[in-house]
C-alpha cells in the first residue's frame, strides 16, 4: 500500500465518520497464512502486533464516537480533538500522570473496556468529582458500582441493575436531567424552610433579648410565642415544600460534596432579617406606647422605665400606670411578627430569585397557608374570648396600616440581599434589574414620606 492510497483511504474514511450520516466504521483485512491461535500468546495484547503482519486491506469502516460528539455539540464541527478524545489502547499508552491529566480535561472516551471505565471513575473521584456513570451490561456493572450514583437502563441486565443506584424505566436520558432538577428542587426546598423558620426564630429571640436589655414592657407573653411558632409559622412552613424550581436551577454549577447546608453569607441574611423582625415587633409596641393617636404618648424614659411607675411619681406624671398593662401594644407586636413573618416566607419562594421573576403565585399552596394564617390570626383579634386568652384587641384601620409599614420593608431587605447575591457572588452583570431594587425603595421611602407612621 503505498501512502498515496493510504491517505486516500483516510480521507474517505474520515468523511463516513464525521459527515452527517456518521457511518459506523471498522477496518477489514485478511492473511493469507495466519498463524495458528495455538501458537499465539492471546493473553498478551502487547504481541498483537507481530501477528497482524502481512495483512491485504479490504475495507476501512472509524471516528463513529468523535462523529456523534460532534452532532451533538459535545465537540465544535472543526474543532482538534488532541487530547480530548481517547481510545481505550491510547488511554492504556500514558503514564498514570498522564491519564489523570487526560481523565481531566477528556470529553469522549472510545472503545473501552471494563478496567478502563472503573479507572476513569477512580481518577474523578481522586479530584473531588461526584461520578454518575450509566450502563445496561454485565460489563458496565463494576463501574456503576463504583461510581457514586450508578444509573442502570430498564431494559438492561440484572446485574447492571443491581449495582446501580437508578434505573431508567424508559430508557430516556432525558430522565436523568428531570431527576437532577428535581434533587436540586427538594434540596433548595429544604434549605428555605430551615430559611424561614431560623430567621423567624430569630426575629422572636431578638425581641425578647431587646424588651430585656432596654426595660421596655413585654412585648410578647408564652402563649402569644406558642401560637405564632406552632400555628401561624406553621403552615406557611409546610407549604414551603411545594415551591416550583429555581428558574436558573439547571444552569448552576454543582454544589461541592462538603458543601455546608448553610453557608456564612446564608447565615447573615438569616441574622440580617432575624433582627429586622425582632427590631421591628418591639419598635411595634414602643410605637403605641409613645406615637400612637390613642396611646399614652410616653417618653422614652418612661418606657423604659416603667417598672418604677408607682414609686416614681414625679417622672410619670399624668401617667395611669395601668397602661402598661393595656392589650394594645403586645397587639401590635403580634400583629407585625405575624404579618412580617407571612411577607418573609413570600421571600423564601427562591434562595435568590426576586419575586418579580418569581411571584407568589409561583406557588399556590404558599398564598393558601398564608391566606389561612392571617385568618386564624384575624379570628383570635376580633372573637371575645380568644382576643382575652392571648391577651390581644382589634385594631383599628389605622394601626393595621402602621403595621404594613413596618412590616413591609422585610422585602425590600431580602430583595436587595439576593441582589447582591446573584450580581456579585454569582458573578453575573450588576447593572441589570437594579432598576426593580431602585423602584422598590423608591416607593417604600415614598409612603414613608407622604404617608408617615
Amino acid at each position: 500500500m503505498t501512502a498515496s492510497i493510504k491517505n486516500k483511504i483516510l480521507e474517505i474514511t474520515k468523511q463516513y465518520g464525521t459527515g452527517k450520516d456518521t457511518l459506523r466504521c471498522l477496518a477489514l483485512a485478511t492473511i493469507d497464512n495466519p498463524p495458528k491461535p495455538s501458537d499465539m500468546d492471546l493473553a498478551d495484547s502487547n504481541k498483537f502486533a507481530t501477528y497482524e503482519m502481512g495483512m491485504t486491506f479490504w475495507s476501512y469502516l472509524e471516528a463513529t464516537a468523535e462523529a456523534i460528539c460532534r452532532r451533538i455539540g459535545v465537540f465544535e464541527e472543526d474543532e482538534d480533538t488532541s487530547g480530548l478524545s481517547f481510545s481505550g489502547r491510547e488511554f492504556d499508552e500514558l503514564t498514570p500522570s498522564e491519564q489523570k491529566l487526560a481523565v481531566s480535561r477528556a470529553r469522549l472516551f472510545s472503545r473501552v473496556e471494563p478496567a478502563h471505565k472503573s479507572k476513569i471513575i477512580e481518577f474523578l473521584q481522586a479530584d473531588g468529582e461526584i461520578s454518575a456513570m450509566t450502563g445496561d451490561g454485565v460489563n458496565d456493572a463494576p463501574a456503576l458500582k463504583k461510581a457514586e450514583i450508578g444509573i442502570a437502563m430498564g431494559s438492561g441486565t440484572a446485574v447492571a441493575k443491581s449495582a446501580s443506584e437508578m434505573v431508567l424505566a424508559d430508557d430516556n436520558f432525558s430522565t436523568i436531567v428531570a431527576a437532577v432538577e428535581e434533587g436540586r428542587a427538594i434540596y433548595n426546598n429544604m434549605k428555605q424552610f430551615i430559611r424561614y423558620l431560623i430567621s423567624s426564630n430569630i426575629g422572636e429571640v431578638v425581641s425578647i433579648f431587646l424588651t430585656a436589655a432596654l426595660g421596655l414592657p413585654e412585648a410578647l407573653i408564652p402563649v402569644q410565642l406558642l401560637w405564632v411558632n406552632l400555628v401561624t409559622d406553621g403552615l406557611p412552613a409546610t407549604a414551603l415544600g411545594f415551591n416550583p424550581p429555581d428558574l436558573d436551577i439547571m444552569e448552576r454549577p454543582p454544589r461541592r460534596a462538603d458543601e455546608s447546608l448553610i453557608s456564612g453569607w446564608l447565615f447573615f441574611r438569616y441574622m440580617a432579617i432575624g433582627v429586622y423582625v425582632g427590631a421591628a415587633t418591639v419598635g411595634a409596641a414602643c410605637w403605641w406606647f409613645m406615637a400612637a393617636v390613642n396611646g399614652p404618648h410616653l417618653t422614652y424614659y418612661q418606657l423604659t422605665h416603667h417598672l418604677a411607675c408607682h414609686q416614681d411619681s414625679k417622672s410619670f406624671v399624668g401617667v395611669d400606670c395601668e397602661v402598661f398593662s393595656d392589650p394594645h401594644s403586645m397587639t401590635m407586636a403580634l400583629s407585625v411578627l405575624v404579618t412580617i413573618e407571612m411577607l418573609n416566607a413570600l421571600n423564601s419562594l427562591s434562595e435568590n430569585q426576586s419575586l418579580v421573576k418569581m411571584p407568589p403565585w409561583t406557588n399556590l399552596w404558599l398564598i393558601s397557608a398564608i391566606t389561612l394564617s392571617m385568618t386564624l390570626h384575624f379570628i383570635i383579634l376580633y372573637v371575645d374570648i380568644l382576643s382575652a386568652v392571648f391577651s390581644v384587641c382589634p385594631l383599628s384601620v389605622t394601626e393595621w396600616l402602621v403595621v404594613l409599614k413596618i412590616s413591609f420593608p422585610v422585602i425590600i431587605l431580602d430583595e436587595t440581599m439576593k441582589f447582591f447575591s446573584r450580581k456579585f457572588l454569582e458573578g453575573r452583570n450588576p447593572f441589570t434589574e437594579l432598576h426593580w431594587m431602585l423602584a422598590l425603595w423608591a416607593i417604600y421611602i415614598g409612603l414613608m414620606i407622604y404617608a408617615p407612621i
